[in-house]
């Protein structure tokens, strides 16, 4: 079986199944969000981070324990929760305070509290410029945040409730979904300035980006559509039939396929991203709510609102695999790669349900070709095979190397389950692309 490379990383999972881990309830004695509304992972310091509509904080889980390990103090309202993976720090963006308060991510200690626009509630990360852009629900606005210094860098005037953000890395152009006024603005990340606005559909609810085909999505709640627009020219490429009220949105690179979750028509619609078609309707729970992808196992989580459950979908097959009963009222859903793990913000009984897909492993591999700097390299039943002129080191997740690897065999097959990035040591550091081996 070919297995094409994803990212930066070697994916190594183990040889089990297995769902539902844990559940964290989040107002104990240390205090807690009583509604948890968002969820961020940090994979610099392997934590996931947690806040709510009340308590005022953010909640820090340790990834490889699930333990709390922090309570963190933060503004009134947390609606978004970010990770800058550049600087290594946490913005939460607090609606009820109309600012953003900024975390160390290594030592769990507030920075800063950034004054942002009228109710704060989606946040987006610009990896080129290392900005955060802030959007503003009320003012109609976004604020950018100078990830290195963290002041305000400029307030960008938008459509009406700019309510979720994305990011184009081909493009470095910033995208806001306007609720009310049924557009998008599309925002130059270097110069911070509107370059263009798109008409979408009726209530512009999700966005986000596909950077194979460089288009952007946006889930239109009320228009029962998805709007794909092209990335160079901002045109509408098609306004996409997908199911009653499109909700949320995620992005599949292993099968090149958008994942959108209808709420009124519990299903998840799949667009390929080639061909902008609708290849899949999936029957997932009642009132899906959120989607998350899981790109160590293929696999796209579907949090169902009113089930109080989620639906775990096979990407290559669009196949329902498991069905996971969870808290009450599941919203918000991050997926932890490190560990294999994606936490589910319970909004209606405060806790996070901890799911843990343990399925393959590197020692099931039969035969997996890929490319590495040009040349070929190979899995082969546990061992990874590099070609001559191609040594390499393993990184894990931290940036520690965990082992050489010389041209030939490699005995992979002891690895513990993970992230790990290979790296050609003749580049200094220079990562390859990401294989996927079950």
């Amino acid at each position: 079986m070919r297995v094409t490379f994803l990212s930066v990383a070697l994916l190594v999972a183990a040889a089990s199944g297995q769902y539902l881990e844990t559940t964290i309830y989040l107002p104990d004695s240390l205090g807690g969000p009583a509604v948890p509304r968002c969820l961020a992972y940090n994979p610099t310091n392997d934590l996931a981070y947690v806040g709510g509509e009340n308590g005022s904080c953010m909640v820090v889980i340790d990834g490889a324990t699930n333990l709390r390990v922090a309570r963190i103090p933060t503004g009134s309202g947390a609606y978004a929760i970010l990770h800058n993976p550049v600087t290594n720090l946490v913005y939460c963006a607090n609606y009820h305070s109309d600012d953003v308060t900024v975390v160390d991510g290594a030592t769990n200690r507030v920075l800063a509290t950034v004054p942002a626009g009228n109710a704060p509630y989606g946040l987006c990360f610009n990896e080129q410029e290392n900005k955060v852009y802030v959007g503003n629900l009320i003012s109609d606005d976004v604020t950018v945040i100078d990830g290195a210094t963290n002041e305000v860098l400029a307030t960008v005037g938008t459509g009406v409730n700019p309510w979720l953000l994305c990011w184009n890395s081909r493009e470095n152009r910033v995208y806001t979904a306007n609720m009310e006024s049924d557009d998008v603005t599309v925002i130059d990340g270097a110069t911070d300035s509107v370059i263009a606005l798109v008409r979408a559909g009726d209530h512009p609810w999700s966005i986000c980006y596909n950077p194979r085909d460089n288009k952007v999505y946006v889930a239109n709640h009320f228009g029962k559509n998805v709007t794909i627009i092209d990335g160079a020219t901002n045109s509408v490429i098609v306004n996409l039939t997908v199911g009653d009220l499109p909700i949320a949105l995620c992005y599949c690179p292993e099968e090149n396929r958008v994942y959108c979750a209808c709420e009124y028509g519990d299903s998840v619609a799949v667009i390929d991203g080639a061909t902008n078609q609708l290849v899949a309707g999936v029957a997932v729970g009642h009132h899906p709510w959120a989607v998350c992808h899981d790109p160590v196992h293929g696999k796209v989580y579907c949090s169902n609102m009113a089930s109080n459950d989620v639906t775990v979908i096979d990407c290559a097959t669009s196949a329902v695999v498991a069905t996971v009963t969870v808290g009450t009222g599941p919203d918000a859903m991050v997926h932890n790669p490190n560990q294999g793990r994606v936490y589910v913000a319970n909004s209606a009984d405060s806790s996070v349900s901890v799911l843990r897909d343990t399925t393959g492993g590197v020692g099931t591999a039969e035969h997996h070709e890929t490319e590495f700097g040009g040349r070929a390299a190979t899995v082969v039943r546990g061992a990874f095979f590099l070609p001559q002129s191609a040594a390499a080191s393993l990184l894990d997740i931290g940036g520690r190397s965990v082992m050489d690897l010389e041209p030939g065999a490699n005995d992979v097959s002891k690895l513990a389950p993970g992230v790990y990035f290979i790296s050609r040591r003749s580049d200094r550091g220079r990562p390859a692309r990401l294989v996927k081996v079950e």
